[in-house]
């Protein structure tokens, strides 16, 4: 079978981007963004990838001429999408450590005006321990620091050759958190208020929001797709079609990074927390909300729990208690939400319900507890989906049965895992009754060790939530959320 780079030529655009990171996701979405742009006209530029490890090798890559396909399949706008398109907007690959002289003299780079980078949550990190002498350093920051230190030494000092730095992993406050640490770097490794003054002053630290599901390579059908496409593709990357990045910058930088113009969604915007709160109050808030109970009503993927029309009504209730409570337009709140259902009904994706639940007090608190508390606060009462959510998260971790690291929990005679941290997998082993519930509520609402907070304060919730608790005990989660449709 002939590859991808048979078919189609490798397209020459000046660099303008470096990306730190070569992985799926970085392929299936910032790759795209920019190879859309190109194609657009609004864009001239290639993208740079450091592979900024030193396991692994870029042989698929060097063996494609860096090309490869991308397909993006699932469900956009009422319409099932499956999309295969060629991305031509990687330049160069290079591997930071056995190519670094290649790598170095990128700083040099008179085009270059773009960082990106995704080297994963714990990739944003300070190791005193880490030199400037190494070539490169170990830590991705520290990379970074040596890199615009030879970068400010080589265009002496030039305003004009800073760079706009747009890290993506996935921790709030990204940018601020990647500049904090290159300060200190510049400190330990006694680089000069000059060169610190130049990084604060002429470089742009972004903070960022993603939000798109790449699952990666195809394993199980990627022989089916390479007949389909008419070549194989080792780097073949599949996502969904849904995109969303949010870049938060304290001046404006579409003159040099114009991605707001690619039909794509890009917002750029001096306050992220908004955009943030809707992700994880709708998206996260909806799975986190609705798989325990789906789980404990008969469903394990989620496209299926949006087919079961039980399931899918409360999902919209609690979603309609959600709604109010994020801080932007009520047109752009709905569009969002609308999105997210078709996300989860996505035909291409097994999203399975209990991976979902790991760690869910947690994410109960993360999620769910700000739209709790606000919408209390609206509406002067216990919203009433969300309360039950906290019921159904309480019906799911119902066990005293624990073993090893997991608690083991029943529905009817199947067994599921629950995974959490150990001191909340204890707690439900040594206080988990089905007799007395309005103990066992009260004990875990008042528990602030996970809350932060006493939610047994809240009026009426200690009483609701055993209420609804019962029933689940009582009748089983299926006629629990038919009584709670009848009540509402």
């Amino acid at each position: 079978m002939k590859k991808i780079n048979d078919l189609v030529s490798k397209v020459e655009r000046p660099i303008r981007v470096m990306q730190y990171g070569e992985g799926n996701f970085l392929r299936g979405f910032i790759l795209d963004i920019i190879d859309r742009a190109n194609e657009k006209g609004v864009y001239n530029g290639n993208v740079a990838v450091i592979k900024p490890i030193g396991f692994g090798n870029l042989d698929f890559f060097k063996a494609q001429d860096n090309l490869y396909t991308l397909s993006l399949r699932g469900k956009q706008n009422g319409t099932i999408v499956d999309e295969n398109r060629v991305i031509t907007s990687i330049g160069q690959t290079i591997d930071a450590y056995n190519e670094y002289e290649v790598y170095a003299k990128l700083a040099a780079l008179d085009t270059l005006e773009v960082v990106v980078s995704n080297t994963t949550e714990a990739g944003i990190t300070y190791d005193a321990k880490d030199a400037f002498e190494l070539t490169p350093p170990g830590t991705y920051p520290g990379k970074l620091t040596k890199f615009l230190y030879d970068r400010f030494t080589h265009f002496k000092g030039d305003p004009a050759k800073g760079l706009i730095i747009l890290p993506v992993e996935l921790i709030e406050h990204n940018g601020t958190k990647l500049k904090e640490c290159i300060i200190k770097y510049i400190e330990l490794w006694h680089l000069g208020e000059d060169f610190k003054a130049w990084v604060l002053s002429h470089n742009t630290f972004c903070n960022t929001l993603v939000d798109r599901i790449v699952t990666g390579y195809p394993r199980e059908t990627a022989d089916k797709m390479f007949e389909t496409l008419g070549y194989r593709d080792d780097l073949l990357d599949v996502g969904e079609p849904f995109g969303l990045w949010v870049i938060e910058s304290e001046k404006d930088i579409r003159d040099k990074f114009p991605m707001d113009q690619t039909g794509m969604d890009v917002v750029f915007t001096d306050n992220l927390k908004p955009y943030r709160d809707r992700k994880v109050r709708i998206l996260n808030g909806a799975h986190t909300g609705t798989v325990l109970a789906a789980y404990l009503a008969g469903q394990d993927i989620v496209r299926d729990c949006m087919a079961d029309t039980l399931i899918r009504s409360y999902m919209e209730n609690l979603l309609g208690e959600i709604i109010p409570t994020v801080a932007l337009p009520r047109d752009e709140v709905i569009a969002f939400k609308d999105a997210v259902i078709e996300r989860f009904e996505n035909p291409f994706i097994d999203h399975s319900v209990l991976a979902i639940s790991l760690n869910s007090v947690s994410k109960w608190k993360a999620r769910i507890m700000p739209s709790f508390k606000d919408s209390i606060e609206q509406i002067g009462k216990l919203p009433q989906y969300m309360t039950f959510s906290f019921a159904a998260l309480m019906a799911f971790y119902s066990s005293s049965d624990l073993q090893g690291e997991a608690l083991v929990g029943k529905r009817g005679e199947e067994s599921y895992k629950i995974m959490d941290d150990k001191n909340i997998l204890e707690f439900f082993a040594q206080n988990y009754s089905s007799e007395d519930v309005k103990t066992f509520v009260n004990k875990f609402a008042s528990n602030e060790a996970f809350w932060g907070e006493n939610l047994a304060e809240y009026e009426g919730f200690v009483s609701t939530v055993s209420h609804y608790l019962e029933n689940i005990y009582k009748n089983g989660m299926r006629n629990a959320l038919l009584s709670l449709s009848e009540e509402a």
